[in-house]
Protein backbone atom coordinates (compact mmCIF):
# COMPACT_ATOMS: atom_id res chain seq x y z
CA UNK A 1 0.00 0.00 0.00
CA UNK A 2 1.28 3.46 -0.92
CA UNK A 3 0.38 6.06 1.72
CA UNK A 4 0.89 9.81 1.80
CA UNK A 5 0.97 11.53 5.19
CA UNK A 6 0.43 15.30 5.06
CA UNK A 7 1.89 16.92 8.17
CA UNK A 8 3.65 20.09 9.31
CA UNK A 9 7.41 20.45 9.43
CA UNK A 10 7.72 22.30 12.73
CA UNK A 11 11.01 23.88 11.68
CA UNK A 12 8.93 26.11 9.41
CA UNK A 13 6.00 26.57 11.79
CA UNK A 14 8.26 27.59 14.69
CA UNK A 15 10.66 29.60 12.48
CA UNK A 16 13.49 27.42 13.75
CA UNK A 17 15.57 26.57 10.72
CA UNK A 18 18.58 24.85 12.26
CA UNK A 19 19.15 21.19 11.47
CA UNK A 20 18.67 19.06 8.40
CA UNK A 21 15.96 16.74 9.73
CA UNK A 22 12.28 17.66 9.59
CA UNK A 23 10.46 17.85 12.92
CA UNK A 24 6.83 16.85 13.08
CA UNK A 25 4.39 16.81 15.95
CA UNK A 26 4.92 14.15 18.61
CA UNK A 27 1.92 12.11 17.47
CA UNK A 28 2.80 11.98 13.72
CA UNK A 29 6.41 11.13 14.56
CA UNK A 30 5.31 8.23 16.75
CA UNK A 31 2.94 7.00 14.01
CA UNK A 32 5.84 7.04 11.55
CA UNK A 33 7.84 4.92 14.00
CA UNK A 34 5.10 2.34 13.70
CA UNK A 35 4.99 2.51 9.90
CA UNK A 36 8.78 2.09 9.73
CA UNK A 37 8.29 -1.39 11.15
CA UNK A 38 5.84 -2.34 8.34
CA UNK A 39 8.00 -2.91 5.21
CA UNK A 40 4.92 -3.60 3.07
CA UNK A 41 3.79 0.00 3.57
CA UNK A 42 5.39 2.59 1.27
CA UNK A 43 4.96 5.89 3.09
CA UNK A 44 5.55 9.38 1.68
CA UNK A 45 5.52 12.29 4.13
CA UNK A 46 4.70 15.65 2.53
CA UNK A 47 5.08 19.05 4.23
CA UNK A 48 4.53 22.55 2.86
CA UNK A 49 6.98 25.24 3.97
CA UNK A 50 7.40 28.96 3.40
CA UNK A 51 11.15 28.78 2.83
CA UNK A 52 13.52 26.12 1.45
CA UNK A 53 14.64 23.68 4.15
CA UNK A 54 17.42 21.09 3.88
CA UNK A 55 15.84 17.67 4.19
CA UNK A 56 16.75 14.02 3.62
CA UNK A 57 15.21 12.00 0.82
CA UNK A 58 14.22 9.23 3.24
CA UNK A 59 13.32 9.06 6.93
CA UNK A 60 13.40 5.26 7.07
CA UNK A 61 13.86 2.39 4.62
CA UNK A 62 10.20 2.60 3.56
CA UNK A 63 9.49 6.28 4.33
CA UNK A 64 10.24 9.12 1.87
CA UNK A 65 10.10 12.82 2.67
CA UNK A 66 9.01 15.67 0.36
CA UNK A 67 9.28 19.34 1.34
CA UNK A 68 7.18 21.65 -0.84
CA UNK A 69 7.96 25.37 -1.04
CA UNK A 70 4.80 27.51 -1.01
CA UNK A 71 4.94 31.34 -1.16
CA UNK A 72 3.43 33.27 1.73
CA UNK A 73 0.36 34.26 -0.32
CA UNK A 74 -0.61 30.60 -0.64
CA UNK A 75 -1.30 30.06 3.05
CA UNK A 76 -4.17 30.93 5.39
CA UNK A 77 -5.08 34.28 3.85
CA UNK A 78 -6.11 32.43 0.64
CA UNK A 79 -7.53 29.34 2.33
CA UNK A 80 -4.23 27.48 1.76
CA UNK A 81 -4.71 27.55 -2.00
CA UNK A 82 -0.95 27.47 -2.62
CA UNK A 83 -0.53 24.43 -0.38
CA UNK A 84 -3.44 22.64 -2.05
CA UNK A 85 -1.97 23.17 -5.52
CA UNK A 86 1.57 22.18 -4.49
CA UNK A 87 0.31 19.00 -2.82
CA UNK A 88 -1.85 18.02 -5.81
CA UNK A 89 1.13 18.41 -8.13
CA UNK A 90 3.36 16.24 -5.94
CA UNK A 91 0.67 13.58 -5.51
CA UNK A 92 0.33 13.23 -9.27
CA UNK A 93 3.97 12.09 -9.21
CA UNK A 94 3.61 9.78 -6.19
CA UNK A 95 0.21 8.26 -7.18
CA UNK A 96 -0.72 7.09 -3.65
CA UNK A 97 -3.50 4.71 -2.74
CA UNK A 98 -4.62 7.00 0.10
CA UNK A 99 -3.82 10.42 1.56
CA UNK A 100 -3.93 11.13 5.30
CA UNK A 101 -4.08 14.76 6.49
CA UNK A 102 -2.70 15.19 10.01
CA UNK A 103 -4.58 17.91 11.87
CA UNK A 104 -7.08 20.65 11.01
CA UNK A 105 -4.97 23.41 12.59
CA UNK A 106 -3.27 24.42 9.34
CA UNK A 107 -3.07 23.22 5.72
CA UNK A 108 -2.85 19.43 6.03
CA UNK A 109 -6.51 18.42 6.25
CA UNK A 110 -7.78 20.73 3.53
CA UNK A 111 -4.93 19.67 1.21
CA UNK A 112 -5.93 16.03 1.79
CA UNK A 113 -9.56 16.76 0.97
CA UNK A 114 -8.65 18.48 -2.32
CA UNK A 115 -5.89 16.02 -3.21
CA UNK A 116 -7.93 14.16 -5.80
CA UNK A 117 -7.20 10.83 -4.04
CA UNK A 118 -9.04 8.79 -1.40
CA UNK A 119 -8.37 10.52 1.90
CA UNK A 120 -8.92 10.63 5.63
CA UNK A 121 -8.06 13.32 8.17
CA UNK A 122 -7.07 13.19 11.82
CA UNK A 123 -8.27 15.89 14.18
CA UNK A 124 -5.66 16.63 16.85
CA UNK A 125 -6.97 19.93 18.18
CA UNK A 126 -10.71 20.57 17.83
CA UNK A 127 -10.39 24.03 16.33
CA UNK A 128 -14.10 24.81 16.46
CA UNK A 129 -14.28 23.96 20.17
CA UNK A 130 -11.05 25.82 20.99
CA UNK A 131 -12.24 28.91 19.09
CA UNK A 132 -15.51 28.85 21.03
CA UNK A 133 -13.78 28.41 24.40
CA UNK A 134 -11.33 31.26 23.71
CA UNK A 135 -14.00 33.46 22.09
CA UNK A 136 -11.92 33.87 18.99
CA UNK A 137 -12.32 37.18 17.22
CA UNK A 138 -13.74 37.03 13.67
CA UNK A 139 -10.99 36.56 11.07
CA UNK A 140 -8.36 35.72 13.71
CA UNK A 141 -6.23 32.60 13.16
CA UNK A 142 -8.40 30.53 15.52
CA UNK A 143 -11.63 31.76 13.95
CA UNK A 144 -10.44 31.06 10.39
CA UNK A 145 -9.09 27.63 11.40
CA UNK A 146 -12.45 26.75 12.90
CA UNK A 147 -14.25 27.74 9.67
CA UNK A 148 -11.86 25.65 7.58
CA UNK A 149 -12.27 22.67 9.90
CA UNK A 150 -16.07 22.82 9.53
CA UNK A 151 -15.64 23.05 5.75
CA UNK A 152 -13.14 20.18 5.56
CA UNK A 153 -14.68 17.47 7.77
CA UNK A 154 -17.71 16.59 5.61
CA UNK A 155 -15.60 16.53 2.44
CA UNK A 156 -13.23 13.80 3.61
CA UNK A 157 -14.06 10.10 3.34
CA UNK A 158 -13.60 9.78 7.09
CA UNK A 159 -12.19 11.29 10.25
CA UNK A 160 -9.78 9.61 12.64
CA UNK A 161 -10.88 10.84 16.07
CA UNK A 162 -8.22 10.35 18.70
CA UNK A 163 -10.86 10.32 21.48
CA UNK A 164 -14.62 9.87 21.80
CA UNK A 165 -14.70 13.59 22.66
CA UNK A 166 -13.76 14.40 19.05
CA UNK A 167 -16.17 11.77 17.76
CA UNK A 168 -18.97 13.68 19.50
CA UNK A 169 -17.70 16.97 18.07
CA UNK A 170 -17.83 15.72 14.45
CA UNK A 171 -21.09 13.77 14.76
CA UNK A 172 -23.39 14.78 11.94
CA UNK A 173 -20.53 16.30 9.92
CA UNK A 174 -18.21 13.40 9.07
CA UNK A 175 -19.07 10.65 6.58
CA UNK A 176 -17.38 8.07 8.81
CA UNK A 177 -15.40 8.14 12.04
CA UNK A 178 -12.91 5.89 13.80
CA UNK A 179 -11.63 6.39 17.35
CA UNK A 180 -7.90 5.68 17.48
CA UNK A 181 -5.66 7.32 20.11
CA UNK A 182 -2.32 8.87 19.32
CA UNK A 183 0.83 6.79 19.31
CA UNK A 184 3.60 7.47 21.82
CA UNK A 185 7.32 7.62 21.05
CA UNK A 186 8.55 4.08 21.72
CA UNK A 187 11.55 5.47 23.61
CA UNK A 188 9.29 6.73 26.39
CA UNK A 189 8.46 3.16 27.38
CA UNK A 190 12.12 2.81 28.38
CA UNK A 191 11.97 5.80 30.76
CA UNK A 192 11.60 4.99 34.44
CA UNK A 193 11.28 7.43 37.37
CA UNK A 194 14.45 8.06 39.36
CA UNK A 195 13.06 9.56 42.56
CA UNK A 196 15.55 10.98 45.04
CA UNK A 197 14.11 10.65 48.57
CA UNK A 198 16.36 13.47 49.75
CA UNK A 199 14.73 15.93 47.34
CA UNK A 200 11.24 17.47 47.62
CA UNK A 201 8.63 15.91 45.30
CA UNK A 202 8.35 17.48 41.85
CA UNK A 203 5.01 18.13 40.15
CA UNK A 204 5.47 18.40 36.39
CA UNK A 205 3.01 20.50 34.37
CA UNK A 206 3.57 20.38 30.60
CA UNK A 207 1.88 22.66 28.07
CA UNK A 208 1.96 26.09 26.46
CA UNK A 209 1.13 28.72 29.08
CA UNK A 210 -2.43 29.74 28.19
CA UNK A 211 -5.90 30.22 29.58
CA UNK A 212 -7.00 26.90 28.05
CA UNK A 213 -4.26 25.05 29.93
CA UNK A 214 -5.38 26.70 33.20
CA UNK A 215 -1.97 26.93 34.91
CA UNK A 216 -2.81 30.05 36.93
CA UNK A 217 -5.79 28.50 38.68
CA UNK A 218 -3.72 25.40 39.38
CA UNK A 219 -0.99 27.46 41.06
CA UNK A 220 -3.53 29.21 43.29
CA UNK A 221 -5.19 25.88 44.11
CA UNK A 222 -1.92 24.53 45.48
CA UNK A 223 -1.26 27.47 47.80
CA UNK A 224 -2.85 25.77 50.85
CA UNK A 225 -0.93 22.55 50.12
CA UNK A 226 2.35 24.47 49.79
CA UNK A 227 1.78 25.88 53.27
CA UNK A 228 2.02 22.41 54.81
CA UNK A 229 3.96 20.30 52.27
CA UNK A 230 7.32 20.92 50.61
CA UNK A 231 7.32 20.34 46.84
CA UNK A 232 8.38 21.93 43.57
CA UNK A 233 5.95 22.77 40.76
CA UNK A 234 7.80 22.79 37.42
CA UNK A 235 6.20 24.15 34.24
CA UNK A 236 7.44 23.03 30.82
CA UNK A 237 6.07 24.89 27.82
CA UNK A 238 6.46 28.02 25.78
CA UNK A 239 4.52 31.25 26.06
CA UNK A 240 2.58 31.78 22.85
CA UNK A 241 2.15 35.51 23.43
CA UNK A 242 2.83 38.08 26.09
CA UNK A 243 -0.88 38.52 26.85
CA UNK A 244 -2.46 39.34 30.22
CA UNK A 245 -2.75 35.65 31.14
CA UNK A 246 0.96 35.08 30.59
CA UNK A 247 1.83 38.22 32.57
CA UNK A 248 -0.31 36.98 35.47
CA UNK A 249 1.42 33.61 35.26
CA UNK A 250 4.86 35.13 35.70
CA UNK A 251 3.62 37.26 38.59
CA UNK A 252 2.25 34.16 40.31
CA UNK A 253 5.39 32.07 39.97
CA UNK A 254 7.59 35.04 40.86
CA UNK A 255 5.87 35.26 44.25
CA UNK A 256 6.15 31.53 44.96
CA UNK A 257 9.60 29.98 45.44
CA UNK A 258 8.09 26.53 44.94
CA UNK A 259 7.20 27.34 41.31
CA UNK A 260 9.55 27.27 38.32
CA UNK A 261 9.06 27.89 34.60
CA UNK A 262 11.62 26.05 32.48
CA UNK A 263 10.10 26.88 29.10
CA UNK A 264 9.90 24.71 26.00
CA UNK A 265 12.05 21.55 26.08
CA UNK A 266 12.92 19.05 23.37
CA UNK A 267 12.12 15.35 23.54
CA UNK A 268 15.33 14.26 25.25
CA UNK A 269 15.02 16.91 27.96
CA UNK A 270 11.37 15.98 28.46
CA UNK A 271 12.50 12.43 29.21
CA UNK A 272 14.92 13.77 31.84
CA UNK A 273 12.12 15.70 33.52
CA UNK A 274 9.83 12.66 33.45
CA UNK A 275 12.53 10.63 35.18
CA UNK A 276 12.92 13.04 38.08
CA UNK A 277 9.25 14.03 38.56
CA UNK A 278 6.97 12.57 41.22
CA UNK A 279 3.77 13.10 39.22
CA UNK A 280 2.38 14.85 36.16
CA UNK A 281 -0.53 17.28 36.43
CA UNK A 282 -2.79 18.47 33.61
CA UNK A 283 -5.25 21.17 34.77
CA UNK A 284 -6.65 22.03 31.30
CA UNK A 285 -10.11 23.46 30.72
CA UNK A 286 -10.23 21.75 27.29
CA UNK A 287 -8.08 19.04 25.76
CA UNK A 288 -8.53 16.32 23.20
CA UNK A 289 -5.80 13.68 23.52
CA UNK A 290 -3.01 15.47 25.39
CA UNK A 291 0.30 13.84 24.53
CA UNK A 292 1.69 14.70 27.94
CA UNK A 293 -0.74 12.25 29.58
CA UNK A 294 0.21 9.48 27.15
CA UNK A 295 3.91 10.20 27.56
CA UNK A 296 3.81 10.23 31.36
CA UNK A 297 1.80 7.00 31.36
CA UNK A 298 4.34 5.34 29.07
CA UNK A 299 7.14 6.50 31.37
CA UNK A 300 5.44 5.06 34.47
CA UNK A 301 4.68 8.41 36.12
CA UNK A 302 1.48 8.94 38.19
CA UNK A 303 -0.91 11.34 36.44
CA UNK A 304 -3.56 13.66 37.87
CA UNK A 305 -5.64 15.44 35.23
CA UNK A 306 -8.78 17.46 34.59
CA UNK A 307 -11.95 15.56 33.81
CA UNK A 308 -12.47 17.37 30.48
CA UNK A 309 -12.63 16.61 26.76
CA UNK A 310 -10.93 13.37 25.79
CA UNK A 311 -8.97 12.92 29.02
CA UNK A 312 -11.44 10.35 30.48
CA UNK A 313 -10.73 8.22 27.38
CA UNK A 314 -7.12 8.02 28.54
CA UNK A 315 -7.47 7.83 32.32
CA UNK A 316 -9.88 5.78 34.39
CA UNK A 317 -10.23 7.49 37.76
CA UNK A 318 -8.32 5.70 40.55
CA UNK A 319 -7.26 2.93 38.14
CA UNK A 320 -4.51 4.42 35.99
CA UNK A 321 -4.74 8.05 37.12
CA UNK A 322 -6.74 10.55 39.15
CA UNK A 323 -9.30 12.93 37.64
CA UNK A 324 -10.29 16.28 39.11
CA UNK A 325 -12.52 19.28 38.41
CA UNK A 326 -10.34 22.05 36.91
CA UNK A 327 -12.82 24.68 38.12
CA UNK A 328 -12.60 23.47 41.73
CA UNK A 329 -9.43 24.38 43.63
CA UNK A 330 -10.06 21.82 46.38
CA UNK A 331 -10.50 19.06 43.79
CA UNK A 332 -7.18 19.92 42.11
CA UNK A 333 -5.24 20.15 45.35
CA UNK A 334 -6.88 17.00 46.71
CA UNK A 335 -5.71 14.88 43.77
CA UNK A 336 -2.12 16.08 44.18
CA UNK A 337 -2.18 15.56 47.94
CA UNK A 338 -3.49 12.02 47.55
CA UNK A 339 -0.45 11.13 45.44
CA UNK A 340 1.84 12.64 48.08
CA UNK A 341 0.16 10.90 51.04
CA UNK A 342 -0.32 7.48 49.45
CA UNK A 343 2.94 6.51 47.71
CA UNK A 344 1.98 2.84 47.29
CA UNK A 345 -1.31 3.85 45.66
CA UNK A 346 0.64 6.21 43.39
CA UNK A 347 2.96 3.38 42.31
CA UNK A 348 -0.05 1.16 41.56
CA UNK A 349 -1.60 3.89 39.39
CA UNK A 350 1.66 4.38 37.50
CA UNK A 351 2.17 0.65 36.89
CA UNK A 352 -1.36 0.26 35.52
CA UNK A 353 -0.95 3.38 33.38
CA UNK A 354 2.22 1.92 31.87
CA UNK A 355 0.54 -1.43 31.19
CA UNK A 356 -2.42 0.19 29.42
CA UNK A 357 -0.12 2.50 27.46
CA UNK A 358 1.78 -0.53 26.13
CA UNK A 359 -1.52 -2.05 24.98
CA UNK A 360 -3.15 1.09 23.57
CA UNK A 361 -0.53 3.66 22.50
CA UNK A 362 2.53 1.77 21.26
CA UNK A 363 3.50 2.89 17.70
CA UNK A 364 3.26 -0.64 16.27
CA UNK A 365 -0.32 -1.02 17.51
CA UNK A 366 -1.46 2.39 16.25
CA UNK A 367 0.19 1.90 12.84
CA UNK A 368 -1.59 -1.43 12.36
CA UNK A 369 -4.92 0.15 13.24
CA UNK A 370 -4.33 2.90 10.67
CA UNK A 371 -3.60 0.33 7.98
CA UNK A 372 -6.93 -1.34 8.80
CA UNK A 373 -8.69 2.02 8.36
CA UNK A 374 -6.98 2.65 5.02
CA UNK A 375 -8.03 -0.78 3.75
CA UNK A 376 -11.59 -0.14 4.87
CA UNK A 377 -11.69 3.18 3.01
CA UNK A 378 -10.17 1.70 -0.14
CA UNK A 379 -12.60 -1.23 -0.14
CA UNK A 380 -15.63 1.04 0.23
CA UNK A 381 -17.82 1.41 -2.87
CA UNK A 382 -17.59 5.21 -2.56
Amino acid sequence: MKIVILTTDNRDHERSYAGTLPRFGTAPEALLQGFAAVPAAEVHVVSCTQRPLPSPEKLAANIWYHSLLVPKLGWLRTGYQGCIRAVRKKLKEIRPDIVHGQGTERDCAISAVFSGFPNVVTIHGNMRLIAELQRARPFSFLWLSAQLEAFTIPRSLGVVCITSYTRGAVAGLAKKVWVVPNAVDAGLFQVRPEIDSNRPPIILCVGCISQRKNQNAFIRALDPLAAKQTFQLVFLGGTASEDSYVRDFFKLIGARPWCEHVGFVDRENLKKHLRTASLLALPSLEDNCPMTVLEASAAGLPVVAARVGGVPDLLEDEKNGLLFDPLDAASMAGAVEKIFLQPEFARTLAAEANRRAQERFHPAIIARRHLEIYREVLSSPS
